[in-house]
């Protein structure tokens, strides 16, 4: 299964993504000592990850084990972590270091109690070789528990090189640029867009894109927080944008119906699979991954990308995403998984995962040489380079209710806004509604 926030395959070129600052150098933290101090005991791990990425991760956490003598049991959630935990929780089962994929759900466990400041060892490591940013959003009211293990770059648009040299078209600059690019797409025999409606956050990610541009920083920021409302005329300019694209049936493969009918993985399919549909697909860095991995396609060659243009008179966004680690305080060996989350601050763990491939890390202590090809490099040292001005997913920055639950919320108001983009301004309404029952909660 393919989950939301993932990062399978990082195929970007020297993208410049406003992630990571430099901060004041540290040597990595030990997760034991190679003195095989944890011999006996085992670590419980929850993620949403699954798949290739489960795998990987594995490779992780059999190098922990190597290092420190201690069993690892990794446990696969779904999308629904907070849930799943939860029910875990009140069980007495819980598990020891879970993988938060939204920040929404790091703070809905830090006010629930459930959650164990960082240990000294990993806050300095953290602090000494991750940006500012990565320690803002693993911290609750001041206090640091999670770990940005992982990072997802959020603004890039997927395309056939193949498709666009036989349409005649390049890489736009600005939205307006790709609506336009999009129809020339479509003149010549191929719909613009493959648009993964059926799985909500996909349509999330767009809104965000375009808001971030076409808003500014400190609105999405005043959005993400639910200090401005989803009513705002900002937000009804950024639906209204969205909408642009959403009703054209010309843009949109098979229009709006099939749109609600495909999945993430299907819309990368329709792009780069054997019978390709249309000629782009807007979705994260880890598109190249189905890409590569499902079609066999050569990232750079047979698909490529260009940066989310401009909206309006605003620059080009940058929306992260991130899986962050965290260590439950009822687990019942929460010692060792503080260890565990010692290593995995180190540079010694992102290497594991950097050599297999479908990874970023925002630690800047990892050796550029451990990414296993120059794309992913190049966009590894953008991310570590790059100013600190990047936005983390807003919808991943909400309570779960709103941002985060198949079905509900943002996610499902957006698909019917995609089924009917006719009204902008009582979409707005009724997100604003449901964000606003979803804060109170």
């Amino acid at each position: 299964m393919m989950r939301r926030r993932t990062t399978l395959l990082t195929g970007c070129t020297a993208l410049v993504l406003a992630l990571g600052a430099t901060a004041c150098g540290g040597g990595p933290v030990s997760a034991g000592g190679g003195d095989k101090a944890l011999d006996g005991q085992t670590v419980t791990v929850a993620g949403v990850w699954s798949g290739s990425e489960q795998k990987n991760f594995q490779k992780v956490l059999d190098a922990f084990t190597e290092k420190t003598g201690a069993k690892t049991q990794f446990v696969s959630t779904g999308d629904n972590v907070s849930t799943v935990v939860g029910s875990k929780i009140e069980g007495g089962n819980a598990p020891d270091v879970v993988m938060v994929p939204q920040v929404g759900v790091l703070q809905q466990f830090a006010k629930k109690g459930w959650l164990k400041p960082l240990s000294p060892a990993a806050q300095k490591t953290i602090t000494a070789d991750y940006a500012p940013v990565w320690k803002k959003y693993g911290s609750v009211d001041g206090t640091l528990y999670g770990l940005y293990f992982k990072a997802a770059h959020k603004s890039t648009v997927w395309y056939s090189p193949e498709a666009f040299t036989q349409a005649g078209v390049k890489p736009p600059k600005s939205y307006d640029e790709l609506l336009k690019a999009g129809h020339t797409v479509s003149d010549s025999g191929l719909a613009a867009f493959a648009v993964a409606g059926q799985d909500g956050w996909t349509l999330t990610d767009w809104f965000e894109n375009i808001y971030l541009s076409q808003a500014g920083p400190e609105k999405y920021d005043a959005l993400a927080a639910h200090k401005l409302k989803w009513s705002d005329p900002s937000v009804v300019e950024a639906l209204t944008t969205l909408g642009k694209l959403f009703k054209d049936k010309q843009l949109i493969a098979g229009g709006q119906k099939e749109a609600l009918n495909t999945d993430f993985p299907g819309s990368v399919e329709k792009v780069f699979g054997p019978k390709a549909e249309a000629g782009m697909v807007y979705e994260g860095d880890f598109v190249a991954g189905v890409a590569h991995d499902q079609f066999g396609k050569a990232i750079g060659k047979d698909a490529n990308f260009f940066p989310f243009p401009a909206v309006g008179g605003g620059t080009a966004p940058v929306v992260s995403g991130g899986d962050a680690a965290v260590v439950l305080k009822d687990a019942k060996n929460a010692k060792a998984g503080m260890k565990l989350l010692e290593y995995l601050a180190t540079p010694e763990a992102a290497a594991v995962w950097a050599k297999a491939g479908g990874f970023l890390s925002p630690n800047k202590k990892l050796d550029l040489a451990q990414y296993g090809d120059d794309v992913t490099r190049a966009t590894a040292k953008s991310l570590v380079d790059a100013g600190d001005t990047v936005r983390f997913d807003m919808s991943d920055q909400a309570p779960a209710a709103f941002g985060g639950t198949k079905g509900t919320g943002e996610w499902k108001l957006l698909q019917d806004f995609l089924r009917d983009p006719s009204d902008p301004k009582a979409t707005a309404a009724k997100l604003e509604a449901a964000a606003a029952k979803a804060y109170q909660d």
